[in-house]
Protein backbone atom coordinates (compact mmCIF):
# COMPACT_ATOMS: atom_id res chain seq x y z
CA UNK A 1 0.00 0.00 0.00
CA UNK A 2 1.35 3.48 -0.76
CA UNK A 3 2.26 5.96 2.07
CA UNK A 4 0.58 9.12 2.35
CA UNK A 5 2.43 11.34 4.58
CA UNK A 6 -0.31 10.74 7.34
CA UNK A 7 0.30 7.12 7.14
CA UNK A 8 4.07 7.42 7.10
CA UNK A 9 3.45 10.01 10.06
CA UNK A 10 1.56 7.42 12.19
CA UNK A 11 3.56 4.12 11.56
CA UNK A 12 6.91 6.05 12.95
CA UNK A 13 5.09 7.09 16.28
CA UNK A 14 3.80 3.89 16.31
CA UNK A 15 6.82 1.44 15.66
CA UNK A 16 8.77 3.93 18.68
CA UNK A 17 5.79 4.17 20.64
CA UNK A 18 6.15 7.55 20.90
CA UNK A 19 3.33 10.22 20.44
CA UNK A 20 2.98 13.62 18.77
CA UNK A 21 3.33 15.42 21.89
CA UNK A 22 7.21 14.46 21.43
CA UNK A 23 7.16 13.70 17.83
CA UNK A 24 5.73 16.86 16.39
CA UNK A 25 4.94 17.01 12.58
CA UNK A 26 7.84 19.48 12.13
CA UNK A 27 10.46 16.63 13.83
CA UNK A 28 8.85 13.72 12.03
CA UNK A 29 9.15 15.79 8.83
CA UNK A 30 12.59 16.56 9.30
CA UNK A 31 13.19 13.40 10.08
CA UNK A 32 11.15 12.08 6.70
CA UNK A 33 13.08 14.86 4.64
CA UNK A 34 16.47 13.25 5.74
CA UNK A 35 16.01 10.16 5.08
CA UNK A 36 14.83 11.18 1.63
CA UNK A 37 17.83 12.83 0.53
CA UNK A 38 19.73 10.10 2.05
CA UNK A 39 18.07 8.02 -0.53
CA UNK A 40 18.96 10.17 -3.02
CA UNK A 41 22.25 10.55 -2.90
CA UNK A 42 22.99 6.83 -2.65
CA UNK A 43 21.39 5.89 -5.57
CA UNK A 44 21.06 7.15 -8.84
CA UNK A 45 17.09 6.71 -9.65
CA UNK A 46 14.95 6.89 -12.64
CA UNK A 47 13.06 8.99 -10.72
CA UNK A 48 15.33 12.30 -10.68
CA UNK A 49 16.02 12.31 -14.37
CA UNK A 50 14.58 15.10 -16.29
CA UNK A 51 15.03 16.49 -19.36
CA UNK A 52 14.91 20.95 -20.58
CA UNK A 53 15.04 22.68 -23.64
CA UNK A 54 16.76 26.00 -24.45
CA UNK A 55 18.79 28.64 -26.69
CA UNK A 56 22.10 29.41 -26.77
CA UNK A 57 22.33 32.99 -28.34
CA UNK A 58 24.77 34.27 -30.48
CA UNK A 59 27.65 36.07 -28.25
CA UNK A 60 26.20 34.38 -25.21
CA UNK A 61 28.31 31.61 -23.49
CA UNK A 62 26.31 31.71 -20.36
CA UNK A 63 22.91 29.51 -19.74
CA UNK A 64 20.64 29.86 -16.77
CA UNK A 65 20.40 26.71 -14.41
CA UNK A 66 16.92 25.00 -14.05
CA UNK A 67 16.02 25.98 -11.19
CA UNK A 68 15.30 22.38 -9.48
CA UNK A 69 18.31 20.86 -11.42
CA UNK A 70 21.14 19.02 -9.31
CA UNK A 71 23.69 18.28 -11.97
CA UNK A 72 23.83 18.04 -15.54
CA UNK A 73 24.00 14.43 -17.40
CA UNK A 74 24.21 15.76 -20.87
CA UNK A 75 24.27 18.97 -23.34
CA UNK A 76 23.38 18.46 -26.57
CA UNK A 77 23.13 21.22 -29.22
CA UNK A 78 21.26 21.21 -32.64
CA UNK A 79 22.01 24.10 -34.70
CA UNK A 80 18.94 25.33 -37.51
CA UNK A 81 19.65 22.48 -40.22
CA UNK A 82 18.78 19.67 -37.40
CA UNK A 83 22.80 18.93 -36.82
CA UNK A 84 23.47 17.36 -33.74
CA UNK A 85 26.46 18.10 -31.13
CA UNK A 86 26.99 17.34 -27.79
CA UNK A 87 28.75 19.30 -25.10
CA UNK A 88 31.93 17.50 -23.14
CA UNK A 89 31.74 18.35 -19.88
CA UNK A 90 35.40 20.40 -18.09
CA UNK A 91 35.87 22.68 -15.31
CA UNK A 92 36.02 26.09 -15.25
CA UNK A 93 40.00 25.87 -15.24
CA UNK A 94 39.54 24.14 -18.44
CA UNK A 95 37.78 27.06 -20.10
CA UNK A 96 39.87 29.95 -18.78
CA UNK A 97 42.24 28.32 -20.42
CA UNK A 98 41.26 27.25 -23.09
CA UNK A 99 39.22 30.15 -24.26
CA UNK A 100 40.91 33.11 -22.18
CA UNK A 101 39.48 35.86 -24.70
CA UNK A 102 35.50 35.06 -24.45
CA UNK A 103 34.80 38.82 -24.97
CA UNK A 104 36.24 38.92 -28.45
CA UNK A 105 34.92 38.30 -31.57
CA UNK A 106 36.36 34.53 -32.05
CA UNK A 107 33.08 32.57 -32.08
CA UNK A 108 32.42 29.00 -32.87
CA UNK A 109 30.43 26.02 -32.30
CA UNK A 110 30.61 25.36 -28.55
CA UNK A 111 32.56 22.04 -27.43
CA UNK A 112 32.67 21.99 -23.75
CA UNK A 113 30.19 23.30 -20.91
CA UNK A 114 30.97 23.77 -17.05
CA UNK A 115 29.59 24.78 -13.88
CA UNK A 116 30.00 28.41 -13.80
CA UNK A 117 27.88 28.84 -10.39
CA UNK A 118 24.58 28.30 -8.82
CA UNK A 119 22.62 30.05 -11.20
CA UNK A 120 24.63 29.62 -14.60
CA UNK A 121 26.50 27.09 -16.57
CA UNK A 122 29.19 27.95 -19.38
CA UNK A 123 30.61 27.00 -22.64
CA UNK A 124 33.11 27.94 -24.88
CA UNK A 125 34.14 28.42 -27.68
CA UNK A 126 31.14 31.38 -27.25
CA UNK A 127 28.38 30.44 -29.68
CA UNK A 128 28.61 31.19 -33.29
CA UNK A 129 24.48 31.80 -33.95
CA UNK A 130 21.59 30.17 -32.05
CA UNK A 131 21.29 26.76 -31.22
CA UNK A 132 18.72 24.73 -29.77
CA UNK A 133 20.10 23.13 -26.63
CA UNK A 134 18.45 19.93 -24.64
CA UNK A 135 19.69 19.52 -21.19
CA UNK A 136 19.44 16.32 -19.47
CA UNK A 137 19.66 16.43 -15.58
CA UNK A 138 19.04 15.32 -12.29
CA UNK A 139 16.33 17.48 -10.60
CA UNK A 140 15.30 18.28 -7.23
CA UNK A 141 13.19 15.23 -5.81
CA UNK A 142 9.84 16.33 -4.56
CA UNK A 143 9.45 14.77 -0.80
CA UNK A 144 6.70 13.50 0.67
CA UNK A 145 6.39 15.96 3.22
CA UNK A 146 4.90 19.01 0.46
CA UNK A 147 1.69 20.08 0.96
CA UNK A 148 1.48 22.74 -1.52
CA UNK A 149 2.36 21.57 -4.71
CA UNK A 150 -0.38 20.43 -7.17
CA UNK A 151 -1.14 17.68 -7.25
CA UNK A 152 0.57 17.45 -3.47
CA UNK A 153 3.10 14.68 -2.42
CA UNK A 154 1.65 14.65 1.09
CA UNK A 155 -1.68 12.98 -0.07
CA UNK A 156 -0.88 11.81 -3.64
CA UNK A 157 2.55 10.55 -2.65
CA UNK A 158 6.02 10.54 -4.20
CA UNK A 159 7.99 7.39 -6.35
CA UNK A 160 9.55 6.38 -3.36
CA UNK A 161 6.00 6.49 -1.24
CA UNK A 162 4.22 4.53 -3.87
CA UNK A 163 6.75 2.23 -4.80
CA UNK A 164 9.35 1.39 -2.01
CA UNK A 165 7.43 1.98 1.28
CA UNK A 166 9.94 -0.53 3.01
CA UNK A 167 12.88 1.26 1.80
CA UNK A 168 11.16 4.70 2.84
CA UNK A 169 9.96 3.35 6.62
CA UNK A 170 13.31 2.09 7.13
CA UNK A 171 15.51 4.95 6.55
CA UNK A 172 12.84 7.33 8.58
CA UNK A 173 13.15 4.65 11.44
CA UNK A 174 16.88 4.67 11.34
CA UNK A 175 17.19 8.73 11.66
CA UNK A 176 14.56 8.45 14.46
CA UNK A 177 16.02 6.12 16.78
CA UNK A 178 19.15 7.75 16.50
CA UNK A 179 17.34 10.91 17.10
CA UNK A 180 15.81 9.48 20.48
CA UNK A 181 18.91 8.19 21.38
CA UNK A 182 16.89 5.00 21.43
CA UNK A 183 17.87 1.34 22.22
CA UNK A 184 21.47 0.26 20.33
CA UNK A 185 20.03 -3.34 19.29
CA UNK A 186 17.03 -1.46 17.64
CA UNK A 187 18.90 0.99 15.70
CA UNK A 188 21.06 -1.54 14.69
CA UNK A 189 18.20 -4.04 12.85
CA UNK A 190 16.82 -0.73 11.02
CA UNK A 191 19.94 -0.16 9.75
CA UNK A 192 20.91 -3.38 8.41
CA UNK A 193 16.90 -3.30 7.24
CA UNK A 194 17.80 -0.19 5.70
CA UNK A 195 20.84 -1.68 3.92
CA UNK A 196 19.01 -4.17 2.09
CA UNK A 197 16.26 -2.47 0.87
CA UNK A 198 18.49 0.08 -0.42
CA UNK A 199 20.75 -2.21 -1.82
CA UNK A 200 17.80 -3.91 -3.94
CA UNK A 201 16.71 -0.74 -4.73
CA UNK A 202 19.78 0.12 -6.02
CA UNK A 203 20.01 -3.22 -8.38
CA UNK A 204 16.52 -2.27 -9.65
CA UNK A 205 17.92 0.87 -10.77
CA UNK A 206 20.83 1.14 -11.50
CA UNK A 207 20.81 -3.06 -13.07
CA UNK A 208 17.30 -4.22 -14.21
CA UNK A 209 15.88 -0.99 -15.19
CA UNK A 210 19.00 -0.32 -17.49
CA UNK A 211 19.87 -3.35 -18.99
CA UNK A 212 19.48 -4.19 -22.14
CA UNK A 213 17.59 -7.51 -22.72
CA UNK A 214 17.17 -7.44 -26.02
CA UNK A 215 21.12 -7.88 -26.12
Amino acid sequence: MAYTLTDLQTDIRGYTEVGSNVFTDSVVNRLIQNAENKIYREVDSDQDRHYATSSLIIGNRYVTIPADLRLIRYAQLTDSAGNQYYLEQRDTSFMAEYYSTPDTQAVDIPKYYANWDEEFWVVAPTPDKTYGITISYDKEPETITDTTSTPAPATAGTYLSNKYQDLLLYGCLVNTYAYLKGPQDMLQYYQGAFSQALESYAIEQIGIRRRDEYQ
